[in-house]
């Protein structure tokens, strides 16, 4: 039951002008959960299901606010990725598909941790040579649970030496392992450092 409880805890509140935009929402008459739960309930002994069913529209938890990104005026301006801590995975893969579209540079400066780390390899990033990148297992929001899969998707956007380090250690640490973006270009020689 305590996991039934942490999960129901991730599930975001619905307002009700999005309820309609949203139908998974709705209420399931004979148990009152959200119709997106028994399937989960039902997935929770299958990792592969319960991982594809958190991508589902509606039924994945909005556990981080979404990656924030400088504006800026111009349309062909680079993005800068600032002091970015990270947040939930699969927001993140969302969020790096929109700035590999988007075909604008993709400036990672400052801190860059957890989920940050997979838009370190877009074909449109670079390192600011005073960057640091921070890795760390992924787990879930408030707890030291791993769920399964997750660094699986994780290190499917790490290149070299980056993804061996990945593999070999840092997807079991619970702690940050911070590198330098010299350190990251010397173990991926793939990524580009910014000018500067």
């Amino acid at each position: 039951m305590r996991i039934v409880s942490l999960l129901l805890s991730l599930l975001p509140a619905v307002p009700a002008a999005a309820a309609s935009a949203r139908p998974v929402h709705a209420v399931v008459p004979a148990t009152g959960l959200p119709r997106c739960w028994p399937p989960l309930l039902a997935a929770l002994s299958r990792p592969l299901a319960l991982m594809g069913f958190l991508a589902l529209p509606g039924c994945a938890a909005a556990v981080a606010d979404p990656v924030p990104v400088a504006s800026s005026a111009a349309a062909g301006a680079p993005i800068v990725i600032h002091d970015n801590r990270g947040g939930n995975v699969l927001r993140m893969m969302a969020r790096r598909a929109e700035l590999e579209r988007s075909g604008r540079e993709v400036r990672i400066t400052g801190v860059c941790r957890s989920a940050c780390t997979m838009l370190v390899t877009l074909p449109n990033a670079c390192l600011h040579p005073e960057a640091s990148v921070g890795f760390h297992a992924p787990r879930l929001p408030g707890t030291t649970i791993i769920p399964p899969m997750v660094d699986q998707m994780m290190a499917a956007h790490y290149r070299n030496g980056i993804r061996e380090r990945w593999f070999a250690e840092w997807r079991y640490s619970l702690d940050i392992h911070s590198i330098s973006a010299r350190e990251y270009v010397r173990l991926d020689p793939q990524t580009r450092l910014c000018a500067e």
